[in-house]
């Protein structure tokens, strides 16, 4: 059952403190159930990112710099044992500020202690190298923190983003700066305080709150940052990214995807129906990797549109606890997914409904499955962000790897066949991050590499590949002859 969490108040965490906004501004936070206003926090500019900066070098090169990799691995671990115990609280939380059915908002608690306890456990397991060189010397190579990183945290999957990009941060040894995205941010302050809890040194983890132009601008900027991983669009990405370049320092950008699930002829349809289908309702098709896209090979077209139509027939948008489908995150948001179904130059084969109890305030949009659609279309080509599926038919393998292949983005793709040769084929064609042969998605995939290219972005998160992008080689050469 759903219930009012308890608030965490509008300041900011910078150097183990809670801060108000040094100007003293706040802005209200509007929950997505019913579009109404209830909590605030604090409204944070340029100032407050120097001081949390500031917090982080500190702690970088005084206390939390000089705990040997072991014991910060048991600090992230104490940490993944309080997110579990906290768990039902911070989904509770994490569903009146962003919306998410509670089901959601569990699962993504699961994901971020397990993230905690996956880092923990590999704090002290990434090693360098003996190099062999000349003789007479010794060449080793060592991972080393880069110093102080930032992170700018997107709405859509706040917990399982700090989870997965702070997490491997600290696992390195490298103190963090956090600005989670203004339209959901208190699971992140919560967060904030049961790590001070736990005994994380001040300054290890800050967190400041404020709008994206402006307090995570300033932190894309700052050059006191050493390290940034942003995820969000594509556009603010691009800026991340010369901002980066201005510092001359590495970065790594998700940005977004228009992911494809290919069907062939010799599927199994019972299985990758209600995939395909959960792969763009889930989080309200608000995710980077939502399978956006359903490619159909011709001969099973009526079939599997009728199954998918079937399905999306029976989803209802709405607040309850047992809903599949929450609201969008923002009134903006729910009107640039409704435009898109309204100018869609594509026959609508199926519709979802609004449930009779989500409040008119609230920013509900049923799902819509349309079909066949122009692969060149902008339903086809635009990331939608909602919970809008695109049929497309196509009738060799050749054309689907085209079409799969044919938009800015490569994040994910999914592909469905008996055939192993096929599977294997399909999986080198497409240029992607991630495939997935007959499954889609991994339940937070903790352990798989993820990221993609082009629109996209580069870099990886997720897996020991995370600590390797939050981390720099070093190479030490001793001459002992």
């Amino acid at each position: 059952m759903l219930h009012d969490p308890i608030l965490p108040p509008p300041r900011n965490l910078i150097g183990g403190a809670w801060r108000p906004a040094a100007s003293g501004r706040e802005m209200p936070m509007i929950s997505p159930l019913d579009g109404r206003p209830f909590a605030a926090i604090a409204d944070s500019g340029p100032e407050d990112v120097d001081a949390a900066i500031r917090a982080a070098r500190t702690a970088f090169e005084g206390d939390w710099g000089r705990l040997t990799a072991a014991e910060r691995g048991r600090l992230m671990l104490r940490l993944a044992l309080r997110i579990e115990a906290e768990a039902e609280t911070l989904a509770q939380l994490e569903t009146r500020d962003n919306g998410k059915p509670i089901a959601q908002s569990r699962a993504d608690m699961a994901a971020l202690a397990r993230y905690f306890e996956y880092y923990g456990g590999a704090a002290d397991k990434l090693h360098g190298e003996v190099i062999p060189f000349l003789n007479g010397h010794d060449a080793i190579s060592l991972r080393e923190p880069h110093g102080v990183t930032g992170h700018i945290i997107p709405w859509n999957y706040p917990v399982q983003i700090f989870g997965r990009s702070v997490g491997a941060a600290l696992a390195m040894g490298n103190a963090t700066v956090t600005k989670p995205a203004e339209d959901a941010c208190l699971t992140i302050l919560r967060l904030g305080a049961l790590a001070a809890e736990t005994g994380f040194p001040p300054g290890a983890i800050n967190i400041v709150t404020g709008r994206g132009a402006v307090a995570g601008r300033a932190l894309s900027e700052h050059p006191g940052v050493d390290f940034i991983s942003f995820t969000g669009s594509p556009q603010v990405g691009q800026a991340i990214g010369i901002a980066a370049a201005r510092n001359h320092i590495p970065c790594t950008l998700e940005l977004g995807g228009k992911s494809p699930q290919i069907v062939f002829d010799d599927a199994d349809l019972e299985a990758a129906a209600p995939v395909i289908v959960g792969a763009i309702v889930q989080n309200g098709g608000q995710t980077c990797s939502a399978g956006s896209r359903v490619l159909i090979q011709r001969g099973i077209w009526d079939r599997l549109t009728a199954m998918l139509a079937e399905r999306f027939r029976s989803v209802e948008a709405g607040p309850a606890e047992g809903a599949l489908l929450g609201p969008l995150i923002s009134a903006r948001q729910k009107a640039r997914v409704e435009g898109y179904i309204a100018g869609a130059a594509a026959p609508l084969i199926a519709r979802g409904a609004i449930a009779g109890d989500a409040p008119a305030t609230g920013f509900y949009v049923a799902p819509a499955l349309f079909g066949p659609v122009d692969p060149a279309s902008p339903l086809a080509q635009e990331e939608i962000f909602g919970p809008v599926l695109a049929a497309i038919p196509f009738d060799t393998e050749a054309e689907a790897v085209a079409i799969a292949n044919g938009t800015e983005y490569g994040l994910v793709a999914g592909i469905w066949t008996r055939d192993g040769d096929r599977q294997a084929r399909m999986a080198r064609a497409m240029r992607c991050g991630q495939v997935f042969i007959n499954a889609y998605g991994a339940g937070g995939g903790i352990e798989l590499p993820f990221g993609g290219l082009r629109r996209s972005g580069h870099g990886r998160e997720k897996g020991f590949a995370a600590l390797y992008e939050f981390s720099r080689l070093k190479t030490v050469v001793h001459r002992f002859a």
